[in-house]
């Protein structure tokens, strides 16, 4: 009995080892989107602003193997993602995201950050740390840089509950 509950630890950190080592959480956010971009390659600098439910601007343009880096303000009242990826991968984020809201981890306008790193089942945490994804409380910002490895139909989008149903996406467009 004594080696159950280490086994089961060690089980548990190898799941989390081996999401973590696909690049992101459900089906892998960014392998199908792009790849973190270094910031020395960065070849120009899209500033975003995030209100309740909506993006300025509402669409981007990028050439294929382009690299962005993206400066993200919150300046609304709720907590609001930025995301890079496909329709599909949005949609499977969105159930992580729910999980968010039910453990107590976004409430809001507000994230509890020390129940990010909690298990919240399935050996998962919700860390948000994927370099695909920016989760901010209003007033902070943050920057993520992006290649644009190839075309394809990508969109940038907040996953928390209803946002995205209510209209909170745009599209990147490839030139």
């Amino acid at each position: 009995m004594k080696l159950i509950k280490p086994l089961i630890a060690a089980l548990a950190m190898f799941v989390s080892v081996t999401a973590l080592g696909a690049g992101a959480h459900g089906d892998g956010h960014a392998s199908k989107s792009g790849e973190a971009g270094k910031p020395s390659e960065a070849s120009r600098t899209i500033t975003v602003a995030m209100y309740d439910n909506y993006y300025e601007p509402e669409s981007i343009a990028v050439k294929s193997g382009e690299t962005v880096r993206f400066v993200v303000e919150n300046k609304g009242n709720l907590v609001h993602e930025f995301n890079i990826g496909t329709p599909a991968m949005h949609e499977g984020h969105q159930k992580e995201m729910v999980k968010m809201v039910e453990h107590g981890v976004i409430q809001g306008g507000k994230l509890n950050r020390g129940m990010m790193s909690m298990d919240m089942g399935d050996g998962q945490s919700m860390k948000h740390d994927d370099p695909n994804s920016i989760l901010l409380e209003p007033g902070e910002s943050k920057e993520l840089v992006w290649k644009f490895s190839d075309k394809a139909d990508i969109e940038f989008a907040c996953n928390v509950p209803g946002h995205y149903q209510s209209g909170m996406y745009g599209n990147v467009n490839f030139n």
